[in-house]
This record gives C-alpha cells, structure tokens and sequence, in this order.
C-alpha cells in the first residue's frame, strides 16, 4: 500500500488529491515553486519541498528535480496531476525506475497516446472512428480546418483555420504555443467539423486486463477550445451514448490502459462520432463523474496503482448513475477582452452554499475545488483557472440553476473573473435547450454582457460612497454620532469619484440629513432614481428603491470598494480628491495589458501599419496574446525587444497617425 505519495503538480488539483490522501491515510508531499512558497496546497501537505524558481520549465516540468524531492521526503509513490508531466512518458518511466510506483498509465500508454498523430493510426485500426487528418501543411485542401498540438492539450497551440490564406501562421502559432507549454512544437491538422459537440467518457482500466467506461461527459461549451462548463452524464440518444462506451472501451484495450483516463469525442449533427484524442490522466472535469456515480476517482487511482481490480471496487456498475451534475471553471479573465487573463490579489474568495471541498457529494448540493483562497496571488506563471464550482441535482435544470445562483451570489473580489459570463450561459435559454455545440460563444455573444446593468452603476457607487461615509463615522474620535458631512446649513452636497466599469468615472454627490437620512443624491453617469436609505453600515448598505428594498454587501480595501448586490456586482476604485500629477503618455501610446514577456516584434519603427496590422505578440500564463495596430499610422516607438518582460502599464509599441508628424 502506498505510505506516502508525492503531487507533481500545483493548485487545485494537488489539494483535490491531498484530500483523498487524507480520508486513506496516505502522507503528502507537496513540491512548490518560489510563486508557489505560500499557496493553500503547499500548506496542506504533510512535506513541502522547494523547487528553485518560477516558470514551469524551471519548476513543474523538471523530471530531475522531482524526483529529487521525491527521494529527499522519503515518498515511495508521485501522482502527477494533470498538465505539467501528467501525460510525459518520459516521467512516468523515471518515476517506475526510480523504483516509486507510479499513479498513472503505464509508460508505453502514455507515448502510444502522447503522439496524437501515431494514436489516430492506431486507434483506427483498432476500429475507432477518425476525422480526415493531415500532418503537412501543404496538403490541406478542406476548409475549415483545426490545427492541433500532437503532444498536449487543454486548448493550447489550437487555432480554426478558415482558408489557406490563414493557415501557415495558424501553424507557425500554434507551434510556438504548444512548445511553450509542453516542451514539444509538433502539430497536426484535421478537419474542423462546424456545430459539433465536444464529448467524452471516462475510462479506468485495472493491471488485471480490465477496462470499463465509467459514463459520459458534456463539454462542448469552450472559450480559446478550453472547456469551461462541464455536465455528466450528458443529454444523448441512447445509441449515441452505447457507441461512445463501446469506442472509448476499444481505444483503451487498444493500448492496455491502466487507470483513469478519458477518450474524447466529436459528435457530428448527423449523430456520427469522431475520436479526437485519448488524455492519458485525470481530466479537469472529473468532479461531474463522481458526482453521478459516487466515485471517489482519485481513490480509484491509488487502490489500482497498488494492484485492486475495478470489479472489487464494484466500478463498473452500469446502473449507479444518479441525477445530474455541472461543473464551471471559475478563471481569473476578462472575458470581454478575448478572455485575456487578469493577475493580481484575491481579496476575498467566497462562494455561498458549498457543502463539501474536493470531496464527494452524498445527496446532492454544491462542491468547491479551488486552488486559492483569500488573499491568494494570482500571477502570470501559471493557468489562469482558480476553481471548479460543481452542482449536482436530481435533474440538469435543477444542477444548472443551483450553479447559477451560487455564483451570482459569490463574492469574488479583487480579480477580474468569468463569473458573469458562467451565469448568463447556465440562464440562456438555448443552454436549457441543450442547444449547445462548441461554437456557442459565437454565436451568443449577449452572454459577454456583465449581469450588473450599465444603469445600475450609478447606484452601486451611491452605495460604495455611504458605505465608506459609515466607515468614516465609525472611525471617528470626536461628534462620531452625527451624520458624515452634516453641517447646519447644508449648503453642498458631498463628492466622492470612483473610477467604473471600463475606462470611465462617476461622480457621486450626496447629501444626508441630521438624522442621518439620505437627503439628495445624483450621479455624473446615468439617472438617479428616488431613494430612500434604510441602513448603512461598512460593509452593508441597504436601500429602498420604488418600494422595493434592495441589500448589498460592501468590502474595501484601500481605495478599491467591491459592491455585491441583487443584480451583479461591480470593483470600484475611490479617486483622490487632489490627483498628484502625472507622465503624460504620448499619444498612440498601447500598453501591457498584463504582465509578461514580448516574444516576438512583427515591425520596425517608421513602419506604416493599418488597422488591425499585428505588432509584437505578448506571452503571459501559458498563452500568446496579439497586439494589434488600434488604427492606420506609423510605428513611431517600439521601446521593449524581443525576449524583454514587461509589467501591467508597460509601453510596449507609440502608433501615431497620418496628422500627426511626429
């Protein structure tokens, strides 16, 4: 029996396998990078040790040091995770020859499925369906096509590809892509079938010859072809379902699997299946599958990594699916601004109604795998996912809505995230419809729009204003019990700015009353509807609008001020009264929108550019992001080379126009 297991990985996932761990009795040992020294998952572990430096190539994706750490902690096993060396054959086979054992496939799976190219060839001869697949790109004549990473996953180094025109850069970026985040450049390119569903079934094989298919996943609602909503058992025809088990069941004997893994699918409208590749690991969405069967997948994987058959653990039960469970992946981005990943501190990190963390649900309700927590550093080393919030219901109408409404609900301050765009997906009507295939978000752009209306801003930094006027009173030494601002003559309102949604402000003015009533009230932006104040506190304002009372919840640090209400939430920042001056940047000026390092300039100064034109490719938590000419000019700066990191703010190109000469 495994005595003391080592997580080669980081985050939520180290922390869903110490939780397993926990309830066997199996020590932990964690290994961490300097970003990582004060993370939640570190601090979990029984032993911690220190792997000397930041980015994943100096870190996570070290075999040598690993198995260092694995020797110096005394571990006598290493679960890899998933990402990072989940599916390295290379690390699997160090780890068998070290002697540890090894919570995974074997090797020889692992390199049979790690090259998608050689695992189409020999999962079609095992009678798995396939889509037409090219590996030169000079032979692709059937557009649109998908270029795809032959050594990964999780949407990285994919691009769609609509004609030949676009298709050598396609290639050229997704290579680069793909070696930045699994150490292997190789692409490949298959068809791109439009309006297909992205499906999948989780398989677990034992060391005895066994291999079962644990039922089936929905994952077809994808931003940059990431998942970001998951559901199980999935809504299919019968027949559908039986042909997915039957293919998945055939792929994994194929290659003698052992342990968990997932063989993912397209489903055509047409109803035909289409393999798309084999994850040799635990997948992201596993959660979903316990859910339904009652599970515990991580257990799963120690008890046959130590030699149990599936059937002892009676895990191939056809008939143990119960009700529905969805699972959303809570990421630290702005989805309105092509998903760009957003750093920073998490102020507060709070979802309301999670019955269990990393465990499994017993009647139903909400379970959390998160890897952060309060005051959690977002950085730019690693994926930008900060948790997986999961509901299972009797029902999926039931599990959606549960979801729905526990985000709406949650408290996420001080890092942009998805929430927003989660909620209006699992509320869309065409979600409910299960109309839903994985160019969804294209064709639904109104979900992008935040839940809090435009309208309703003026009255968030009302609320954020008498919140921080009560904050004041309460702190006061001297007259603390008469209303902020109050004077005998009233003669001015008081002004407090905050900096909004977007690039804009607002200006609220009010004014309350000797007993501490709101008098007036307007803001710059908007209308200001009659209201009427029933309480402020610090960190509660509630209000009385048109009859209808309305709660919200305030938290403030430093100048920032999140407000969380009925109808969605908004980040404000309270402006000085007296700004102190500042650099005027010159104009054309486009800055970093998050830290990273340039990777490659497309221009040279004195260019001429139009709009649109790409001008030098920023890469930041694993991903590349363009930055694109705002408008026709000339590139009049360009003052960071490639190779050179910049921080948030960073000038990195000066575009000026035709009028101006400079």
């Amino acid at each position: 029996m495994i005595q003391r297991l080592l997580v080669a990985n980081r985050g939520e996932i180290a922390r869903r396998i110490f939780a397993t761990c926990r309830a066997l009795g199996v020590e932990t040992v964690a290994v961490h990078s300097d970003a990582d020294a004060d993370a939640p998952f570190v601090a979990e572990a029984d032993q911690a040790v220190r792997l000397p430096g930041n980015t994943p190539a100096e870190t996570y994706l070290r075999i040598d040091l690993i198995l260092a750490a694995a020797r110096k902690a005394g571990a006598d096993a290493v679960h890899p995770g998933y990402g990072f060396l989940a599916e390295n054959a290379e690390f699997a086979a160090a780890v068998t020859d070290a002697g540890l054992t090894w919570v995974g496939p074997p090797a020889k799976a692992i390199a049979a499925m790690g090259d998608k190219v050689a695992a189409k060839a020999l999962l079609a001869d095992a009678g798995v369906p396939m889509l037409p697949t090219w590996t030169d790109e000079d032979q692709v004549t059937d557009f649109p096509a998908l270029v795809k990473a032959a050594a990964g996953g999780g949407g990285r180094g994919m691009r769609v590809v609509r004609d030949a025109a676009g298709l050598a850069e396609a290639v050229a970026s997704a290579r680069r892509e793909a070696a930045a985040a699994f150490g292997d450049g190789t692409v490949f390119i298959e068809r791109y079938v439009e309006r297909g569903r992205h499906v999948e079934v989780q398989i677990f094989g034992d060391s005895h010859g066994a291999v079962a298919a644990l039922g089936v996943r929905e994952c077809s609602i994808q931003r940059r072809h990431q998942k970001i909503v998951e559901e199980a058992p999935g809504v299919l025809p019968s027949a559908v379902r039986q042909r997915l088990h039957e293919a998945a069941v055939a792929a994994g004997r194929a290659v003698d699997y052992v342990g968990a893994g997932t063989v993912e699918f397209l489903l055509a409208p047409d109803g035909e299946i289409y393999f798309l590749e084999m994850n040799t690991r635990l997948q992201v969405e596993h959660p979903v599958t316990e859910a339904v069967t009652g599970l515990d997948l991580v257990r799963l994987q120690l008890l046959v990594a130590d030699g149990a058959t599936l059937g002892a653990e009676n895990a191939t039960d056809p008939d143990r699916v119960r009700g529905y469970a969805i699972e959303v992946r809570l990421c630290a981005e702005e989805p309105a601004q092509a998903f760009r990943p957003a750093t920073g501190t998490l102020h507060r990190f709070a979802i309301p109604g999670v019955e269990r963390e990393f465990g499994r649900l017993m009647t139903g309700g909400l379970r959390l795998d998160s890897g952060v927590v309060d005051g959690s550093v977002v950085g730019v080393h690693y994926d930008s996912m900060l948790a997986k919030v999961i509901a299972w219901g009797r029902d999926r109408n039931e599990a959606a809505r549960m979801l729905a409404g526990a985000l709406a609900r949650a408290e996420l301050h001080g890092v942009a995230t998805n929430r927003d765009l989660l909620v209006r997906i699992l509320r869309s009507p065409e979600f409910a419809a299960v109309e839903i295939d994985t160019g969804f978000l294209d064709r639904h752009p109104e979900v992008y729009t935040p839940l809090l209306p435009a309208e309703q801003l003026p009255q968030a930094a009302l609320v954020a204003a008498l919140a921080s006027a009560a904050d004041r009173r309460a702190g006061a030494g001297v007259l603390g019990g008469l209303p902020s601002g109050w004077r005998n003559v009233p003669a001015f309102p008081q002004v407090t700015r905050y900096a909004g949604a977007g690039d804009g402000e607002i200006e609220v003015r009010y004014r309350l009353d000797r007993t501490g009533g709101l008098a007036e009230w307007s803001a710059s932006a908007g209308e200001s509807p009659a209201v009427t104040l029933v309480e402020a506190t610090p960190d509660r304002v509630v209000l009385d609008v048109d009859g209808v009372r309305r709660a919200f919840r305030v938290h403030r640090v430093g100048s920032a001020v999140f407000v969380d209400g009925p109808d969605g939430a908004t980040s404000l920042v309270e402006l000085p009264r007296f700004p102190l001056p500042t650099a005027e940047l010159a104009a054309g000026s486009l800055l970093a929108p998050l830290p990273g390092a340039v990777t490659r300039v497309h221009v040279e100064v004195g260019q001429r550019v139009a709009a649109g034109d790409l001008l030098l490719t920023l890469e930041a938590m694993k991903l590349e992001h363009p930055v694109f000419a705002p408008t026709d000019g000339v590139v009049a700066e360009l003052p960071v080379p490639a190779g050179g990191q910049v921080e948030t703010g960073t000038v990195l190109a000066v575009v000026t126009t035709e009028e101006d000469p400079r």
